[in-house]
């Protein structure tokens, strides 16, 4: 059942503010280089990235309204639009180009040119946006009620608590505040564990754990309990029944080709070794069914798109309903498979840069659906990759490429779907926080353009950046342990020692899970991370649960929205300034290695515990009072 009739934007289609301005633009542009290569730093330090959508948002409402008086929504909204792409872009880059590097640090190839990274990155990059442009109306407004797309939708009450004022204001600025202070506490003093973790030694191989983090807390509870608990249902599946048995059958020693014995059965060590791959291929065989599923949904998709280009009677010609031509759509897309079949980095023929196009919108439409329901902070990109990546091996294997050559080629493909995903993901958060605002699509999806084409420029600049200063995969600060899975993957079905047992393990519990009529990305999402990241999201979950069943008050779950909207924003701002310093010099030790041994004192895992625990009664305190306002 659609919304769209019954949903009202905060600014009306018939309304015109500025938006796609000079200030705009210049300002996103900053913001874009400064998440990418902030968001670069983290992800190849701790293997994921953070949305950077609604910090962008913050610092956007910062600059316009307080600094230069400027009062538009949409100006704030175009700002976080371009700066979010940074993100994205690095997000795809990170998570493959580093294997090149590696392997030229081995002697095996050369290192990869500047030019080489910008044009393998906008290739992705500007696939994304062009894919996400006809899904805008099937996937952000007609299942506006279906799919929450919770950085979207936080990033929305964030700028308009900032264009209202009062108590709304303040709640999101509480939230940004309280999770800021958390953040640099436990990331930045190191005065407690961001991660707590406990081995359950009478059970051997399962553990259980925490990622003590405000962002988890607020994305549970915006994604709300059904959402949570089937990705806290994939993770207990993974490490509360597979990694026992592993142990089990293991005996002395759990053993994986190529690797040392793992004789202390440690969880950590299971389920990087055996469970991402089982989680690989039930995301890959979850992104399937998807897909099969969604066929109906983008054919009609692609036949409204063509009625608007004949110029139906029935499409809404609104502002915000106007979307890039689906004639640019087309040409954009053919210009850049052309580029693929001649950009040497890339060897794929014509046919062969066609079929990417093809696999990379399929991919767009997973990667679309799946930050619908658990957001961009934890969309699966790396999962999608090692798809690719075993496909394309394979035939370029077959095709008689091997060796470093294939390899290199392997993840080249790979880069490219890599980011047509992350960025597809989003710029469908973008559009939904477009949406929700009253932003103009069109103008929105040129904003997205031009943050991937700046991006993918500083790019490279930042991977040489770090490489230089630390080498990928041999040092603690920069152990990138994404690229070096897909390394591994691109290496092991190279020479023939891939474990595609537990890859089908992972397809065939992603079909048990479809049968039983369980919503399989979700599942396969939290059977792919670790449990680390889906137990707080469980938390902010049970949360709304509680205060839904109490009543579900509007205002009270709202105010929750908007506190856990702050959560998220403070921690994304903080986690930036934290990479910064990591990076900026002090002698001979970082500013980050400085700061994490100031303090005299250390709280361990319980005490970590102690203090999430006061963090979520933060929120539950917003959600009450509202609640209980509202009630009287």
């Amino acid at each position: 059942m659609s919304n769209k009739n019954e949903f009202k934007p905060y600014i009306p289609a018939d309304k015109v503010l500025p938006e796609l301005t000079v200030v705009s633009v210049v300002l996103g542009i900053l913001l874009a280089v400064l998440f990418g290569g902030a968001n670069a730093y983290l992800g190849l330090r701790v293997g994921m990235t953070v949305s950077a959508s609604i910090p962008a948002a913050v610092i956007s409402m910062g600059v316009i309204r307080v600094i230069l008086r400027r009062d538009s929504i949409l100006e704030n909204n175009i700002v976080q639009t371009i700066g979010s792409a940074g993100e994205s872009v690095a997000a795809g880059a990170i998570f493959t180009l580093p294997a090149i590097f590696m392997w030229a640090d081995e002697g095996g190839v050369s290192y990869p040119s500047l030019a080489e990274i910008a044009l393998i990155t906008l290739v992705g990059g500007i696939l994304g946006v062009l894919f996400m442009i006809p899904l805008r109306s099937a996937l952000i407004v007609k299942e506006h009620g279906t799919l929450p797309y919770p950085e979207g939708t936080a990033c929305a009450e964030v700028l308009l608590a900032g264009e209202s004022g009062g108590a709304k204001a303040g709640t999101v600025f509480a939230g940004l505040g309280i999770s800021a202070v958390y953040k640099f506490f436990a990331d930045g003093l190191k005065a407690f564990p961001s991660e707590v973790a406990f081995q359950i030694k009478s059970y051997k191989g399962s553990g259980i754990g925490v990622d003590t983090l405000p962002a988890l807390l607020g994305v549970g509870y915006i994604c709300g309990p059904k959402i949570s608990s089937y990705l806290l249902a994939g993770g207990t599946v993974a490490w509360f029944a597979l990694m026992p048995l592993i142990a089990l059958f293991g005996g002395d020693a759990v053993m994986f080709p190529g690797t040392d014995p793992i004789s202390t059965f440690s969880p950590d060590a299971i389920w990087s070794t055996y469970i991402r791959y089982i989680g690989a291929g039930a995301v890959a065989c979850g992104g399937i069914l998807s897909l099969i599923k969604s066929l109906p949904m983008i054919i009609r998709t692609f036949c409204d798109a063509m009625k608007s280009l004949k110029g139906s009677r029935s499409t809404d010609n609104s502002r915000t309903a106007q979307d890039l031509g689906m004639n640019i759509v087309l040409i954009g897309i053919g210009i850049v498979a052309i580029a693929m079949w001649l950009i040497p980095s890339i060897p794929v023929t014509l046919t062969g840069a066609i079929i990417i196009v093809i696999c990379g919108f399929f991919f767009a439409t997973v990667s679309s659906r799946m930050v619908g329901i658990v957001g961009s902070s934890n969309n699966p990109v790396s999962g999608m990759a090692i798809a690719t990546l075993l496909i394309s091996t394979m035939l370029l294997k077959a095709s008689g490429m091997v060796g470093y050559t294939g390899m290199v080629s392997a993840i080249a493909i790979g880069t490219v779907i890599c980011i047509v995903a992350a960025v597809a993901g989003d710029t469908s958060q973008d559009l939904k926080t477009g949406y929700i605002i009253g932003a103009t699509p069109k103008k929105q999806q040129i904003g997205e353009l031009i943050g991937v084409v700046v991006s993918a420029l500083a790019i490279g600049g930042i991977l040489y950046l770090f490489n230089n200063a630390w080498s990928y995969g041999t040092s603690a600060e920069l152990p990138a342990p994404q690229a070096t899975l897909m390394k591994m993957v691109v290496e092991g079905v190279m020479g023939g020692n891939l474990p595609w047992n537990l890859v089908f393990v992972g397809v065939g519990i992603a079909i048990v899970v479809e049968i039983l009529g369980i919503p399989v990305l979700p599942f396969a999402v939290g059977l792919y991370l670790p449990i680390y990241l889906s137990t707080p999201m469980m938390v902010g979950g049970l949360v709304r649960w509680f205060f839904e069943r109490k009543g579900g008050h509007k205002e009270g779950i709202d105010r929750g929205i908007l506190y856990s909207s702050g959560l998220i924003a403070g921690e994304g701002l903080v986690g930036i300034l934290l990479a910064v310093f990591a990076v900026i010099k002090a002698g001979e030790r970082s500013v980050g290695d400085i700061l994490g041994t100031c303090l005299p004192f250390r709280f361990g895992n319980w005490g970590g515990l102690v203090i999430f625990a006061a963090l979520t009664a933060t929120l539950v305190i917003v959600v009450r009072s509202a609640h209980g306002k509202e009630k009287s």
